[in-house]
C-alpha cells in the first residue's frame, strides 16, 4: 500500500487542483439543479447549467493561460448576473471559483497584471451585487474583502514560487556551466598532453632516425641487407614524425606555436619550488630514495602534478605553507603536495584541473588521490610507475 502511494504521489501532487475543479464542477451542477428546484435562483435552468460550466471550466487552462483563465472566470461571473441576478449570490461554487481567480491573479509575477486582475474582480463584484435583486452595499464590501484576501495570498505564494523557480534556474545554469568548464578543461588538458607527447616521443623518434642513418653510413659495401633494413627504419621514423606533427597540428589551436623550449621534468623541481616561494608560499621539498631516470612522459607528468598542487595551494586554497614529497621506491615514484589551506582543492578551478590531471596520469597507468586532510588542508598524491606502463 505504501509503495502504491509513493507511485501515485507525483500524479497527486501534479493534478490535485484539477481534481478539485472536477469535484467543484459536479457539485456546482448538482447545486444549481437543487437551487432551481427550491426557487432560490431565477433560471432558466439550462442557462444556469451553462453558466456553471463557463465559470469553472476556464480553471483547467490556468497553466497555459495564467492571466486569461482567471479573466474568463471573472467575465463569466459578471455576464451571468445579467440573465440570472440571483445565480451567483445564491450558489457557493461560483463564489469559490471567483476566490480561485483572485488567487491566480495575485500569483502573476508582473505586478501590473496582478493589479489589473484585482481591479477586474472588484468591478465584477460591483456588477453582480448591482444585478442581484436583494443585493446591498454592505454585501459588496464583504465580498470584496474576501477576494482581496485571496489576492494577497496569491501574491505572497507567487513571490515564493518565483524565488524558488529562479533558484532552480540558477542551479541548472550553474550546473551547465560547471559541465562546460569540465569538458573544456579535459579538452585543453588532452590537447596539452598530445602536444607534450609529441615533443617527448618526437625527440626519441628523431634520435632513433638519426642513429639509424648514422649506422647505415658506417656499413660496409657488402652489407646490403643491413643497409636496406636501416633505410626502412630511417624512412619509417621520418614518416612517423611527419604524421605525428600533422595530428598534433589538428589538436593545437591556431594561436599556439610549437614549443621550442625543452619540456620540464623533475630535474627542474627546485626552480618550481623556488618560484612558489618567491610568490609568497613557503614550500618544503623532500626527496626520498635514489632518483632514477624516468621516461620523458612520466617525468613530465610528475612535474605537472607538483605544479598543479602548488598552483592550487598558492592561488585558490590561500595556504600559508606547503610540502612537496618525491619518493622513489619499488619501481614507482610517489609524489604528494600537501598544504594547510582551506581544504577545497581550489574550488571549481582546482577541481577541473584535477580532471585533466587524472586523464594525464591514467595515460601512464598511475593513480591519483586528492582530498582534504582530517587535520586540515589539502593533499594531492599520485603514484606513477617508473617504467611508464
Amino acid at each position: 500500500m505504501k509503495r502504491l502511494f509513493w507511485r501515485a504521489f507525483p500524479y497527486v501532487r501534479r493534478y490535485w487542483f484539477d481534481a478539485l475543479i472536477v469535484v467543484g464542477l459536479v457539485v456546482g451542477l448538482i447545486g444549481t439543479v437543487v437551487s432551481e428546484r427550491d426557487n432560490k435562483i431565477d433560471g432558466p435552468l439550462w442557462f444556469d447549467v451553462i453558466a456553471v460550466i463557463a465559470i469553472i471550466a476556464p480553471l483547467f487552462a490556468r497553466k497555459r493561460f495564467p492571466f486569461g483563465a482567471p479573466l474568463a472566470v471573472a467575465l463569466a461571473l459578471g455576464l451571468s448576473s445579467f440573465v440570472d441576478g440571483r445565480f451567483v449570490p445564491e450558489t457557493f461554487i461560483p463564489f469559490l471559483a471567483g476566490i480561485a481567480a483572485a488567487v491566480l491573479f495575485g500569483m502573476r509575477p508582473v505586478l501590473r497584471q496582478a493589479l489589473a486582475g484585482w481591479v477586474v474582480l472588484l468591478a465584477v463584484i460591483a456588477v453582480v451585487v448591482n444585478n442581484d435583486p436583494t443585493g446591498e452595499t454592505g454585501e459588496y464590501f464583504w465580498v470584496a474583502i474576501w477576494f482581496t484576501i485571496a489576492w494577497v495570498v496569491g501574491w505572497a505564494f507567487g513571490g515564493q514560487s518565483k524565488q524558488a523557480e529562479e533558484a532552480r534556474a540558477r542551479a541548472r545554469r550553474a550546473e551547465r556551466e560547471r559541465e562546460e568548464r569540465a569538458r573544456l578543461a579535459v579538452s585543453e588538458e588532452r590537447t596539452r598532453i598530445a602536444r607534450e607527447l609529441h615533443d617527448v616521443v618526437g625527440h626519441s623518434v628523431s634520435v632513433m632516425t638519426v642513429q639509424a642513418s648514422a649506422v647505415r653510413r658506417l656499413l660496409k659495401p657488402e652489407q646490403e641487407r643491413e643497409r636496406e633494413a636501416l633505410l626502412v627504419v630511417e624512412q619509417t621514423g621520418r614518416e612517423a614524425m611527419a604524421e605525428m606533427r600533422r595530428m598534433v597540428g589538428v589538436l593545437r589551436r591556431p594561436e599556439e606555436a610549437p614549443a621550442l623550449a625543452p619540456q620540464p621534468s623533475l630535474e627542474h623541481l627546485d626552480k618550481l619550488v623556488e618560484h612558489a616561494r618567491e610568490s609568497g608560499l613557503p614550500v618544503t621539498l623532500t626527496i626520498e630514495g635514489d632518483a632514477v631516470q624516468l621516461p620523458a612522459g612520466v617525468d613530465l607528468t610528475a612535474y605537472r602534478l607538483v605544479q598543479e598542487g602548488l598552483t592550487n595551494a598558492l592561488k585558490h586554497a590561500r595556504a600559508k605553507n606547503a610540502e612537496v614529497l618525491v619518493r622513489y621506491s619499488n619501481g614507482f615514484v610517489e609524489l604528494s603536495v600537501t598544504d594547510d589551506g582551506s581544504g577545497d582543492g581550489g574550488g571549481d578551478s582546482g577541481g577541473h584541473g584535477l580532471v585533466g590531471m587524472r586523464e594525464r596520469i591514467s595515460v601512464y597507468g598511475g593513480n591519483l588521490e586528492a582530498g582534504p586532510q582530517p587535520e586540515g588542508g589539502y593533499r594531492l598524491r599520485a603514484t606513477l610507475p617508473v617504467g611508464g606502463s
